[in-house]
C-alpha cells in the first residue's frame, strides 16, 4: 500500500490499481431526470464516456452491491452522523445473474477526514458462499494467500459482527475529463433496494430509491474545473450529504435516519 504525506501528517491513500488504495474529493447531487440530461448534454465539450460505457448501446453500465454491516447498522450510523473517519466492506459486480464468468470484488469503501478512499480485490464467485458465513471465512485468509484486505474483513465479521444485510442496484453512466486533472461524474439512476445477504439469490421484494431521480456524484482529486462550477450555479445544485447504502437501507425497512428527517 502507498501513501502520500501531506503537510498535516495525514496518510492519503493514492493508488488508482486493484488491490491499491486510492483516495479523491467527493461531492453528491440529487437531480431529476430533466435536469440529470441537460447537464449530460452540456459536459460533452468537456468529457468523454468512460472505456466501460463507450462500447455499450445504453452508455451505462449496471452495478450491484451487497453491503455489510451489523445488527445495530453502526456503519448505517456512522455515515448518517457525518463521522469523518469510517469504512464499511461490499461486495461488488456488473452482473444480474450468477454465472461462471460474474466478476466480483470485494471493497474497502471509506473516508478519512475530507476525502474518501476504496480498494478493492478481485474474488472468486465460487467462493462467495465463504463471504457470505461467518464461520467458515476465515478459510479465506489462506486461500487468497493471506491478502491484507482479505484479512481485515475477516477481522471486522469477528470484531464488528458484520454480515451481509441489504442489496443495492443501479445504472451508472460515467464521464471523464478530456484535459487536466483527474475529474469524474458519474450519473446513477433507477436505484433499487433488496434486503438481502446473498448477491445474486434476492429472495425479499426490491424495494425503488428516490424513485424519478438521480444520483450525481462529482469525483476529483484537486479542484473542480471552472466550467463545471459554472454549471452548479447555472442549475443551482444543491450539494447533500447522501448515501446509497443509507437510502437503500430506509427504502428496504432495515434502518432509518431520524435526526436527518
Amino acid at each position: 500500500m502507498i501513501f502520500i504525506k501531506k503537510k498535516n501528517s495525514e496518510k492519503i491513500f493514492q493508488e488508482k490499481k486493484e488491490g491499491l488504495s486510492f483516495s479523491r474529493f467527493e461531492i453528491k447531487f440529487i437531480l431529476n431526470n430533466k435536469t440529470s440530461i441537460s447537464i449530460q448534454e452540456k459536459i460533452q465539450k468537456f468529457m468523454d464516456l468512460d472505456g466501460y460505457a463507450k462500447n455499450i448501446a445504453s452508455k451505462q453500465y449496471f452495478v450491484r452491491s451487497l453491503y455489510y454491516d451489523n445488527d445495530n447498522f453502526n456503519n448505517f450510523n456512522e455515515k448518517a452522523d457525518g463521522l469523518k473517519i469510517r469504512h464499511k466492506f461490499r461486495i461488488r459486480t456488473y452482473s444480474k445473474n450468477k454465472n461462471k464468468f460474474s466478476i466480483t470484488y470485494l471493497e474497502k469503501k471509506g473516508r478519512y477526514n475530507e476525502r474518501t478512499f476504496k480498494i478493492r480485490k478481485k474474488i472468486l464467485v465460487s467462493q462467495l458462499d465463504k463471504f457470505y458465513n461467518n464461520s467458515k471465512n476465515f478459510k479465506l485468509s489462506s486461500e487468497y494467500n493471506n491478502d491484507p484486505l482479505i484479512n481485515e474483513f475477516i477481522v471486522d465479521t469477528y470484531k464488528k459482527l458484520i454480515k451481509p444485510k441489504v442489496v443495492i442496484d443501479y445504472n451508472r453512466k460515467p464521464f471523464i475529463n478530456r484535459l487536466g486533472n483527474y475529474f469524474r461524474l458519474t450519473f446513477d439512476s433507477n436505484i433499487v433496494a433488496n434486503a438481502s445477504n446473498n448477491l445474486f439469490n434476492l429472495k425479499n421484494k426490491t424495494k425503488k430509491v428516490i424513485p424519478g431521480f438521480e444520483i450525481l456524484e462529482v469525483k476529483f482529486d484537486r479542484t473542480i474545473p471552472p466550467w463545471f462550477q459554472k454549471l452548479i450555479q447555472s442549475f443551482e445544485l444543491q450539494k447533500v450529504s447522501v448515501s446509497k447504502y443509507v437510502l437503500g437501507c430506509e427504502s428496504a425497512g432495515l434502518a432509518y435516519d431520524y435526526e436527518g428527517r
